[in-house]
């Protein structure tokens, strides 16, 4: 077997239990391992290739030890417990965000495959982020969540910078986590254990601005009654992260320029010469070039900030990461205690085809304005704003329909976690390989061999599928169908 390739990992020391489980997986045409709890790790050649890892019975109850060790031998894989109905209590959350509590699966082919399906969204999820993160393990790079090619490259940078000391500019729109990025760099520098201070250039008066990055004496202007510590003082040592940093003024541009040419300053109002040891990270969602052709912003001082540029790419160029971000904002609701939501597949569709001029934080905001007019309910099409609505919207609202009939109000609590857990992901993935199978058996003209080619998959693996999703018959009288057997 290919190292490269991600399989699942099935380990039981019930013998019987583990060859019938196997079968099944070969049937479904899954790339699996099989193993006894004792044996598991001379099994597996390489564990970053495991994308899930399925637990049956274990000898002697020792099901806390083999956890323990998969979560520190399988950093990227989901763990899915056959025998347990709920998550074990002595699991922390890291662990807990990547296991499953599925009693059924073993016995039930539709709880198996649903359970497949989810596990891997969880390793796919998992496994980008560790990709990203090249210095301190999967916490290093956080908030910087999708699987997209253009995050990922973002992941990558920041991953690169680490224990660096050069300035950052980071650029893109408003809403992008251009701050996200900020406080990642801070993170994962060696002044991790010191101030990180933002400062929006945008948000404070021209004329205060001086006082508020320097600090000011007593008596240096009219309301100085006292002597003041600027945000320089304050980032002593750590990062001081200047947001929106073409809203600054000329005048200012040119006394930043001198702190970072000397590395020094003095108070408003001061003589003493008050040295900066600081990181600055800069920020702006406008065109700086374009400002220094037309005066507004100094040259001299882009080229000082510039040193390493860091774009953030807009939501509508990343929609596949839509999904995913759902997730992570909706445990984040979760977390902080400000209720849930969950989404159906026709309005994550919706969703997927808006344009999102407020990015990510517009995202956010939609999500908290969700839970709270649908406090743990299933959000469709026509609960989503006008704006956000595809123009197809009414078959979205009779997509929605047919899942809310077919759906629980609630999420299982055993299956509940932070990637996966805020979608109605077994309609949203059952609707996806539907739609797959049906144009692989249109482009192939009905012909099941050449639509499993197209699927790569197994032909038996596809007759299952197509029978659960009620796609025609593989049977005798299967010439007289609309999907012929080969």
């Amino acid at each position: 077997m290919p190292a490269s390739k991600p399989f699942i990992l099935l380990i039981s020391d019930d013998e019987t239990a583990r060859h019938e489980l196997a079968v099944k997986l070969n049937f479904l045409g899954e790339s699996s391992i099989v193993a006894d709890s004792g044996d598991w790790r001379q099994s597996v050649p390489d564990s970053g290739t495991v994308a899930v890892a399925l637990l049956g019975p274990c000898r002697g109850g020792n099901r806390r030890q083999l956890l323990a060790e998969l979560e520190s031998g399988l950093l990227q894989a989901a763990i899915v417990l056959l025998e347990e109905r709920e998550i074990p209590d002595f699991a922390d959350g890291r662990l807990r965000a990547r296991m499953f509590a599925e009693p059924d699966a073993a016995s039930n082919f539709r709880d198996l495959l649903d359970v497949l399906h989810k596990a891997r969204l969880c390793h796919e999820y998992l496994a980008g982020i560790a990709d990203a993160d090249t210095s301190r393990g999967l916490a290093a790079v956080q908030g910087l969540i999708g699987n997209s090619s253009a995050i990922q490259h973002v992941r990558e940078i920041v991953g690169r910078l680490a224990d660096t000391e050069v300035n950052v500019l980071i650029t893109g729109e408003s809403g992008t986590g251009k701050e996200v990025v900020a406080r990642n760099l801070h993170r994962i520098s060696g002044r991790e254990s010191k101030p990180f201070v933002p400062v929006n250039c945008g948000a404070i008066p021209g004329e205060l601005l001086e006082s508020e990055l320097f600090g000011h004496e007593r008596g240096a202007f009219t309301g100085a009654v006292a002597s003041t510590i600027g945000r320089f003082e304050r980032a002593h040592g750590g990062t001081l992260f200047l947001d929106e940093i073409g809203d600054m003024p000329i005048n200012m541009q040119v006394k930043l320029l001198r702190v970072l040419e000397e590395g020094s300053f003095e108070k408003v109002g001061g003589t003493r010469s008050i040295k900066a040891d600081v990181r600055i990270l800069t920020a702006t969602h406008k065109n700086l070039e374009d400002m220094i052709a037309s005066g507004q912003f100094r040259e001299d001082l882009y080229y000082r900030i510039n040193v390493f540029p860091i774009e953030m790419p807009p939501l509508r160029e990343r929609v596949e990461d839509i999904p995913v971000l759902l997730n992570e904002l909706i445990r984040n609701l979760e977390a902080a205690g400000k209720g849930s939501v969950r989404f159906n597949s026709a309005a994550i569709t919706a969703l997927c085809g808006y344009a999102w001029p407020g990015n990510v934080r517009e995202l956010a905001n939609l999500v908290e304005r969700m839970a709270i007019l649908h406090p743990h309910g299933i959000v469709g099409v026509e609960n989503l704003p006008e704006k956000a609505r595809k123009p197809d919207c009414q078959s979205g609202v009779e997509q929605e329909q047919k899942d809310l009939a077919e759906t629980p109000a609630a999420p299982e609590s055993s299956t509940a976690m932070p990637p996966i857990h805020g979608l109605d992901l077994k309609q949203y993935l059952a609707n996806l390989e539907k739609g797959f199978i049906e144009r692989a058996l249109q482009d192939s003209g009905g012909v099941v061999k050449q639509a499993a080619e197209r699927l790569q998959l197994r032909r038996t693996t596809l007759v299952e599928k197509m029978r659960r999703h009620g796609l025609g018959s593989v049977g005798k009288a299967d010439k007289k169908r609309s999907f012929s057997r080969p």
